[in-house]
Parts: C-alpha cells; sequence; structure tokens
C-alpha cells in the first residue's frame, strides 16, 4: 500500500471537483487559515459563555449562580454533540460520494425517526411519546438506524454489480415510503395526540436527555475521530474510484468504513435531538468556501467551529432575545434550504 502521508496531484480533467486551491500553497494563505480558525474559535468561546451566564439570576460565584450555569452547560454540550455529527458526518459523505450537494439525511435517517416515533403515539397513544423515552429507547433507535444503514449498504454496495448512485436512490425512495406512511398515521391521530407528537418531529436542543449523553458523547467521538484519523484516506476517495484504485486502496471497503462511520454519527444526532436536515449542509458549503482547502484535516476543524457558531448562535439569540427556543431548527432549516437552492441554481446541476 503506497504511502498516503501526502496528496496525490492528480490533474484537473481527473478530478472536476477538486479544482481549488489545494492545501495552503503560500504561506499567506496558511496564515489567513489558521486567522479564521481563530476567530470562529473566540467567537464559540463568546457564544458558549454567554449560553452559560446570560440572564443568571444569581450573583456570580455563588452557589447557586454555579448550578443554574451547571443545569445550562447541558444544552452548551448537546449543540457541541449536534454540531460534530452533522458536520463531520455531512463532509465525509460528500467526499465519498463526490457530490457537494447531497448530505447524509438523504439515506432516510430522519425519516426512520420520524416514523418511529409517529408509530409509538399511533398504536400507544399520547403515552407513546413517554414510552419511547429513556436510555434504552435512545439505543434502540440508534441501533434501528445504523442497522437500517447497513442493510442499505451491504445489499446495494456488495455483489458484483454494487454500485453507490442505486444506493442513493434506493434511500431517497425509502426514504419517501417511510415519510408516507407517517403522515398517513399522522391524520389519524387525534389533535391533541398529533400536538404531542410534532413537538418531537422538530429538531431541537430542548429534546435532548442528559441521560442520553453518556453513551452519545462517546459515539460521537470514537466515530469523529476515527473520520479524522481517516482524513487523507478521504483525500484519496474523494478524487474518485478510479484514482483511489490506481492509488492502492481498496474503493469499495473504504467506501463502506466512511458509510458506517457517518452512519453512527446521523443516527446519535438524529436520536439526540430530532431531524436537522439542511444543517449539515449549511455548514459544509460555508466551511469549504472559508477553508479555501479540500483536505479534510483542515476542513473539519473550521466546519465544526462554523456549525457551532450558527448553532449555538441562533440558539443564544432566540432563546434570550426573542424568547423563541422552539425555532431554532426552523430557522436553521429555513436559512440551509435557501443555501441548498442557491447552490443549485448557481452550479445548474446536482
Amino acid at each position: 500500500m503506497p504511502d498516503l502521508s501526502v496528496t496525490p496531484t492528480v490533474p484537473a480533467a481527473t478530478a472536476p471537483q477538486h479544482t481549488g486551491s489545494g492545501a495552503f500553497p503560500t504561506a499567506d494563505r496558511q496564515r489567513r487559515y489558521w486567522l479564521l480558525v481563530g476567530v470562529l474559535a473566540a467567537l464559540s468561546v463568546v457564544i458558549a459563555v454567554g449560553i452559560v451566564s446570560w440572564n443568571n439570576p444569581m450573583p456570580f460565584g455563588t452557589e447557586g449562580f454555579w448550578r443554574i450555569a451547571q443545569m445550562r452547560a447541558t444544552s452548551l454540550v448537546v449543540i457541541a454533540l449536534v454540531v460534530v455529527c452533522q458536520a463531520v458526518a455531512t463532509v465525509s459523505f460528500q467526499s465519498a460520494t463526490n457530490n457537494r450537494i447531497i448530505t447524509p439525511s438523504i439515506m432516510g435517517f430522519e425519516s426512520l425517526y420520524v416514523a418511529l416515533q409517529t408509530a409509538a403515539v399511533f398504536f400507544l397513544g399520547s403515552i407513546g411519546v413517554t414510552v419511547f423515552q429513556g436510555v434504552t429507547q435512545f439505543v434502540v433507535m440508534i441501533v434501528l438506524m445504523v442497522g437500517f444503514s447497513l442493510m442499505l449498504y451491504g445489499w446495494l454496495l456488495s455483489g458484483k454489480y454494487g454500485n453507490l448512485q442505486v444506493m442513493l436512490l434506493v434511500g431517497i425512495v425509502l426514504g419517501g415510503g417511510l415519510g408516507s406512511i407517517a403522515t398517513f398515521m399522522q391524520r389519524m391521530l387525534t389533535p391533541s395526540e398529533f400536538d404531542i407528537l410534532t413537538a418531537k418531529l422538530f429538531g431541537s436542543v430542548s429534546n435532548a436527555d442528559a441521560s442520553y449523553l453518556p453513551l452519545a458523547i462517546p459515539l460521537c467521538i470514537l466515530s469523529a475521530g476515527a473520520l479524522w484519523w481517516r482524513s487523507r484516506r478521504l483525500d484519496v476517495i474523494a478524487l474518485g474510484k478510479d484514482v483511489t484504485t490506481n492509488l492502492g486502496l481498496h474503493h469499495r471497503r473504504e467506501i463502506m468504513i466512511v458509510l458506517f462511520l457517518v452512519s453512527v454519527l446521523m443516527a446519535t444526532t438524529t436520536a439526540l435531538v430530532g431531524p436537522m436536515t439542511f444543517l449539515g449542509f449549511l455548514v459544509a458549503t460555508l466551511a469549504y468556501q472559508f477553508a479555501s482547502t479540500h483536505e479534510h484535516r483542515y476542513v473539519f476543524p473550521v466546519a465544526i467551529l462554523t456549525g457551532f457558531v450558527i448553532l449555538g448562535g441562533a440558539y443564544f439569540v432566540l432563546k434570550n432575545i426573542f424568547y423563541a427556543e422552539g425555532a431554532v431548527s426552523i430557522i436553521i432549516e429555513a436559512v440551509g434550504g435557501s443555501a441548498f437552492l442557491f447552490v443549485i441554481l448557481r452550479k445548474g446541476r446536482l
């Protein structure tokens, strides 16, 4: 196996997705990158401090102040987990599929989440939302989502005619089917049951339970860490199947590993807070624009910090100024969806 410590140089005609600047060809570009990281990190610290301490009714330094700050810190940890999962998963998924438009949501994670939550209320009534909570149910949700994705990968990427594009198409169809089933069950619910269910179907930091964190944090760290550790392989995979094979990597095996880690990240964030379809796309798109490089070891930190500034800043502003904490995901989905349409219209293709 060749040494992958240096990303190979490939002609632009071979890798149309990577016509950018590469990995800091000049010292000035490198300085701009680290300045960007410093600014994003400083903004993240300011937002984190604001979330924990803003409008704390107790005097600073007292026991009551720190107790309230500790309670708010749970929301801060949840925001960080969601951002890491969404950012790393989306950037990795786009590289594996060699497409900057699609997101991991295309595989039906969120449709499966909505279908499971709807089925719980449909068959168990209003108590179904309560029954479908707790660490056991959180684990079951993650296992079902990861199992669903592995079944899709194992079936459609194995064999002589394994094809990534067919897998994505089948994922869209299955996601649409699950969404239709969920919609049908929702129409059969009573108004009170539907109101209770709706609160769970919007991605919200308040959906997360502190008891989930001891499981969610290791899953997030291990999966995101594994993808960052394989960032140089991701650089090669993003160049396409032919280039990856010529450089000595087993393309299908590498794709399977990346998709498995992506599925763990997406299952964790979806089961933790609910669907956030366009957050990952928005963060990944901005990260590539800000970082001015395609090397994943540099893109990942920018994507994570950008995501924290966006999600954390939206949470702080809407909670403390407009008192509309539940609207965070709605605002982000609106902005992310607009960015998605803008990119499609600008590129003119998928």
